[in-house]
């Protein structure tokens, strides 16, 4: 392999990583514009509960997103087999949690560990996802937790991401 060659694929992979760092991201802070911007629209999605394309997809799940009060993605290292200068096969392990706060604030929710397996295409220059199909491994309820008031002792700052917007988003 040449060294331009090993390059385009050190480039491409970085890429890949950045558009799966940027879904976690928008997810998590409901920047439905962002979500967007890691598909192409006419991607095939199979999430269970939803398959279609992703131009469909994407206020699907952020409407389920805006649901919680609290939500973390957390993806693992992926697997990245680029296959030509312009497709990729990737597959990736992740963590979601979500929680609701209930009338007596306190929050409770679901553990999720499942795994993205994901076609990406480079069209015009661009990776995106061009095809996704979500495996649920396995749930855990989290149950009840207190609401989470910074101690006087250890003052430590708690976003409340309700909406679109938030004055600490930034996007990158």
């Amino acid at each position: 392999m040449t060294a331009a060659a090993s390059l385009d694929d050190l480039l491409s992979k970085d890429a890949i990583l950045d558009i799966l760092a940027r879904y976690s991201r928008t997810l998590d802070w409901l920047d439905e514009e962002g979500q967007a911007s890691c598909y192409w629209p006419d991607a095939a999605i199979d999430y269970g509960f939803f398959k279609g394309s992703a131009a469909d997809f994407v206020p699907v799940v952020m409407a389920i997103e805006r649901q919680s009060a609290r939500r973390w993605h957390f993806l693992n290292t992926p697997a990245i087999r680029l296959s030509g200068a312009n497709h990729a096969d990737v597959e990736t392990y992740g963590l979601t949690a979500g929680a609701r706060q209930s009338e007596a604030g306190t929050y409770a929710g679901t553990l999720y560990g499942g795994r993205y397996l994901d076609a990406f295409e480079k069209r015009g220059g661009e990776w995106r996802i061009s095809r996704r199909d979500y495996v649920l491994d396995w749930s855990h309820p989290i149950p009840d937790q207190p609401v989470f008031d910074p101690a006087a002792a250890f003052p430590l700052p708690i976003l409340d991401i309700l909406g679109s917007g938030h004055p600490q988003y930034r996007v990158l």
